[in-house]
């Protein structure tokens, strides 16, 4: 085996098929890149029977071959090289790696101990790759990292045969996003695919600037799979086994309690104030036709509060939220303004849900796009 390739363009192929492979292994062999060069191209791929990423990229090849090395060392050593092209030739068991004066020397590991990468068939449809990776970005930070439950430390992908539909949960609060879908059919019941959280974090990224992102999912047999493609670049991963909790049902069908404040003013207040409290403390936020006042009931030597301006409909409501929970949740609107909706309880000291929409306004209609729900605390007095 023997090739020649832009320097650049290796960099990037050998850095995207590593990005997703664990840090540490139980098989070392797991940690390898495997390239196969033919004709005029070199395919880079990464396995570790959970996530898998090929792309291809353009060579100019003398002889065609296989050969699998250390991934993260070869993306390292990519990185660095001094000229504009490298070439890769195999002599027994050795790789050399050569740009301009510059030459190293990889140890191979056993191409016939590699697993095969897996072929995902099933319903296949397009997403903006844009819009995929901004919704993955709203979503994501909801999901739990306890792996007690591995449940919900995935996102939900929930597709119909016009939309689909991400949420996650950590019980404290659910995230949802719905984007525009075309392509396969897909039954009346819908489709569902239940992914990592990290993994999908790290897809968003990849994808993030590709018009059109392929997505096929492969659901209901032995290995349940998700791929996405696009621009000769692939990743797959094994999807998490058991039900997402039923949380579309939790979001309230009407609100007509609710106030719109600047998005960024509030968390700005949220930082301040937050910055006297223990840590996991809620601040208190009163929701009145004056505005929002924000309180910290911090230690014995600190406390704060603020007041910022805000339009209030309905009627007034006081509720304790994590303040870096709800900040999350005003970041992702991605909006001007946020209509912060109020749901009650029987209660009075048990406030129900917030519902955090985006808005473009301080008087124009809630954008139902992107909701985040957020189960406050039990009120300090």
């Amino acid at each position: 085996m023997k090739f020649e390739v832009n320097k650049d363009v290796f960099s990037e192929a050998v850095s995207f098929a590593v990005k997703l492979l664990p840090q540490r292994t139980t098989l070392p062999i797991l940690s390898g890149v495997l390239i196969t060069v033919e004709d005029d191209a070199a395919t880079i791929s990464s396995f570790d029977y959970e996530v898998s990423a090929k792309t291809k990229v353009g060579a100019s090849v003398d002889s065609p071959g296989q050969v699998l090395v250390s991934g993260r060392l070869l993306s390292e050593i990519a990185q660095r090289l001094p000229e504009d092209s490298v070439s890769l030739s195999l002599s027994g068991t050795s790789v050399s790696v050569v740009s301009g004066s510059a030459k190293f020397s990889l140890a191979t590991m056993p191409v016939e101990e590699y697993p095969n990468l897996p072929e995902v068939e099933g319903v296949s449809g397009s997403v903006s790759g844009e819009e995929f990776s901004q919704a993955v970005g709203q979503v994501a930070p909801a999901a739990s990292r306890d792996d007690v439950t591995p449940v919900i430390t995935g996102v939900l992908l929930d597709v119909s045969s016009s939309a689909l539909v991400m949420m996650a949960t950590d019980r404290y609060r659910v995230a949802a996003k719905e984007l525009s879908w075309s392509g396969g059919s897909v039954a009346a019941d819908g489709l569902q695919a239940l992914i990592p959280s990290r993994t999908l974090a790290e897809i968003g990224k990849t994808f993030a600037h590709t018009p059109n992102l392929t997505i096929t999912l492969s659901v209901g047999g032995e290995r349940e799979l998700v791929a996405f493609s696009s621009d000769q670049r692939t990743v797959t991963t094994l999807l998490i086994k058991g039900s997402f909790p039923p949380v579309q049902k939790l979001f309230p069908e009407t609100t007509p309690d609710y106030a719109v404040v600047s998005t960024q003013d509030l968390i700005e207040a949220t930082r301040r104030v937050a910055l006297v409290l223990e840590r996991e403390a809620p601040l208190r936020y009163s929701f009145s036709a004056d505005g929002v006042a924000l309180e910290a009931l911090g230690s014995d030597q600190a406390q704060a509060s603020e007041e910022i301006n805000g339009h209030l409909v309905g009627k007034e409501c006081v509720v304790s939220l994590k303040p870096q929970f709800l900040i999350d949740g005003l970041a992702a609107t991605h909006s001007e303004f946020v209509r912060i909706s109020f749901t009650h309880t029987d209660n009075p000291n048990k406030p129900g849900p917030v519902l955090l929409t985006a808005q473009k306004s301080q008087d124009g209609d809630a954008s139902e796009g992107y909701r985040y729900l957020l189960q406050p605390n039990l009120l300090m007095r």
